[in-house]
């Protein structure tokens, strides 16, 4: 099912684009109300989701980076055994992988990840997340679908 590589490579471009339309074209920290409830706002974020670990010295760089290399070679070993029949559990894999990938090149490049997706109610904020964050987030729910999806009885039960 490495035919679904080309959605991941769609998510990578997208991502990166929309990262350096903010980065070339705000300040960080600056923010463009869009939408009640919703905003653009540039933030760089040296963690993972939520900002964790955004404080922790500089290690966790590369710490990430070698998580987000691991991950995507096994998912990349997942889609290769995956059959035609399993095409939803493929796709959100290859959302999944293009979100990681997108996050790994800011990683490697910058040493953080430009986010800028900013929901909010009154003063609180949801944690600002990109485009690759939200491939990511739209994967696993897909995963996450399809593991309550009945299996189909094997013929020796």
């Amino acid at each position: 099912m490495l035919i679904w590589l080309w959605l991941s490579a769609l998510v990578i471009v997208i991502d990166q684009i929309t990262k350096r339309v903010v980065d070339s074209t705000m300040q960080l920290y600056q923010s463009i109300e869009l939408i009640p409830y919703f905003q653009l706002t540039y933030m760089r974020n040296q963690g993972a989701a939520f900002s964790f670990l955004s404080g922790a010295g500089g290690w966790q760089r590369w710490f990430f980076i070698g998580l987000a290399v691991i991950a995507s070679v096994f998912i990349c070993f997942w889609l290769k055994k995956l059959n035609r029949s399993q095409r939803w559990e493929a796709i959100a894999w290859s959302l999944v992988l293009g979100g990681a990938l997108g996050n790994l090149i800011d990683r490697i490049l910058y040493g953080y990840v430009i986010d800028f997706l900013d929901a909010y109610i009154g003063d609180w904020h949801w944690p600002a997340f990109n485009v690759a964050d939200s491939a990511i987030t739209l994967g696993v729910a897909m995963l996450l679908l399809d593991s309550f999806k009945p299996q189909p009885r094997s013929l020796t039960e």
